[in-house]
């Protein structure tokens, strides 16, 4: 393997990370107000739960947009060579699964704010254009999916930190570290 290609670009980096950190964060404030949070018995304060959770997650649809490009314009590392054919395939699978999460999970969440007749905001700065308008008949649709995508996207993750884990800490390559240092 050539050092050129053992580890991610500086850019990639910063932007696995900090979708990393939106997309669990968002996704626990979701879990947090849809399983904890009442409106008969919390009001206003699940209201504004759910305001922060769609203001952070939203800007995930921007950010993949930049990361998908990013990904086929620049080189990733390869995988390593101790690893068979179908874990490669397996490995390149999950993180097609991740990258169909990250626009699935936010664009069904917006789905499910406008069937709602709520907005879409991005960072309390602007709402994303509403593509629908009130309706109970898509929300009874898309509510579902979201959570069920939701559920599956955390799955995901879950099993990725994992296989990260255990290449660094089982199989000891290098893996992990390809997204956390940079070219010396």
């Amino acid at each position: 393997m050539n050092n050129q290609s053992q580890y991610y670009t500086r850019t990639a980096q910063w932007l696995h990370w900090v979708m990393a950190i939106i997309f669990i964060g968002a996704w626990l404030i979701g879990f947090f107000s849809g399983n904890f949070l009442s409106y008969e018995t919390d009001g206003s304060f699940k209201g504004n739960v759910i305001t922060l959770h769609k203001n952070i997650a939203t800007p995930i649809i921007f950010l993949i947009v930049i990361r998908i490009f990013w990904r086929y314009t620049h080189p990733t590392p390869e995988l390593p060579a101790t690893m068979s054919p179908l874990m490669k395939k397996l490995a390149h699978l999950g993180h097609l699964g991740l990258y169909f999460m990250l626009l699935a999970v936010p664009i069904t969440g917006c789905l499910y704010s406008w069937s709602a007749g709520h907005p879409a905001p991005v960072l309390y700065l602007f709402e994303i254009p509403r593509l629908v308008q009130d309706n109970p008949d898509l929300n009874a649709i898309v509510k579902p999916l979201h959570i069920y995508l939701s559920w599956a996207a955390g799955l995901l993750i879950v099993g990725h930190v994992l296989a990260a884990l255990k290449h660094h800490f089982v199989d000891k390559d290098n893996v992990l570290k390809s997204m956390t240092r940079q070219n010396d």
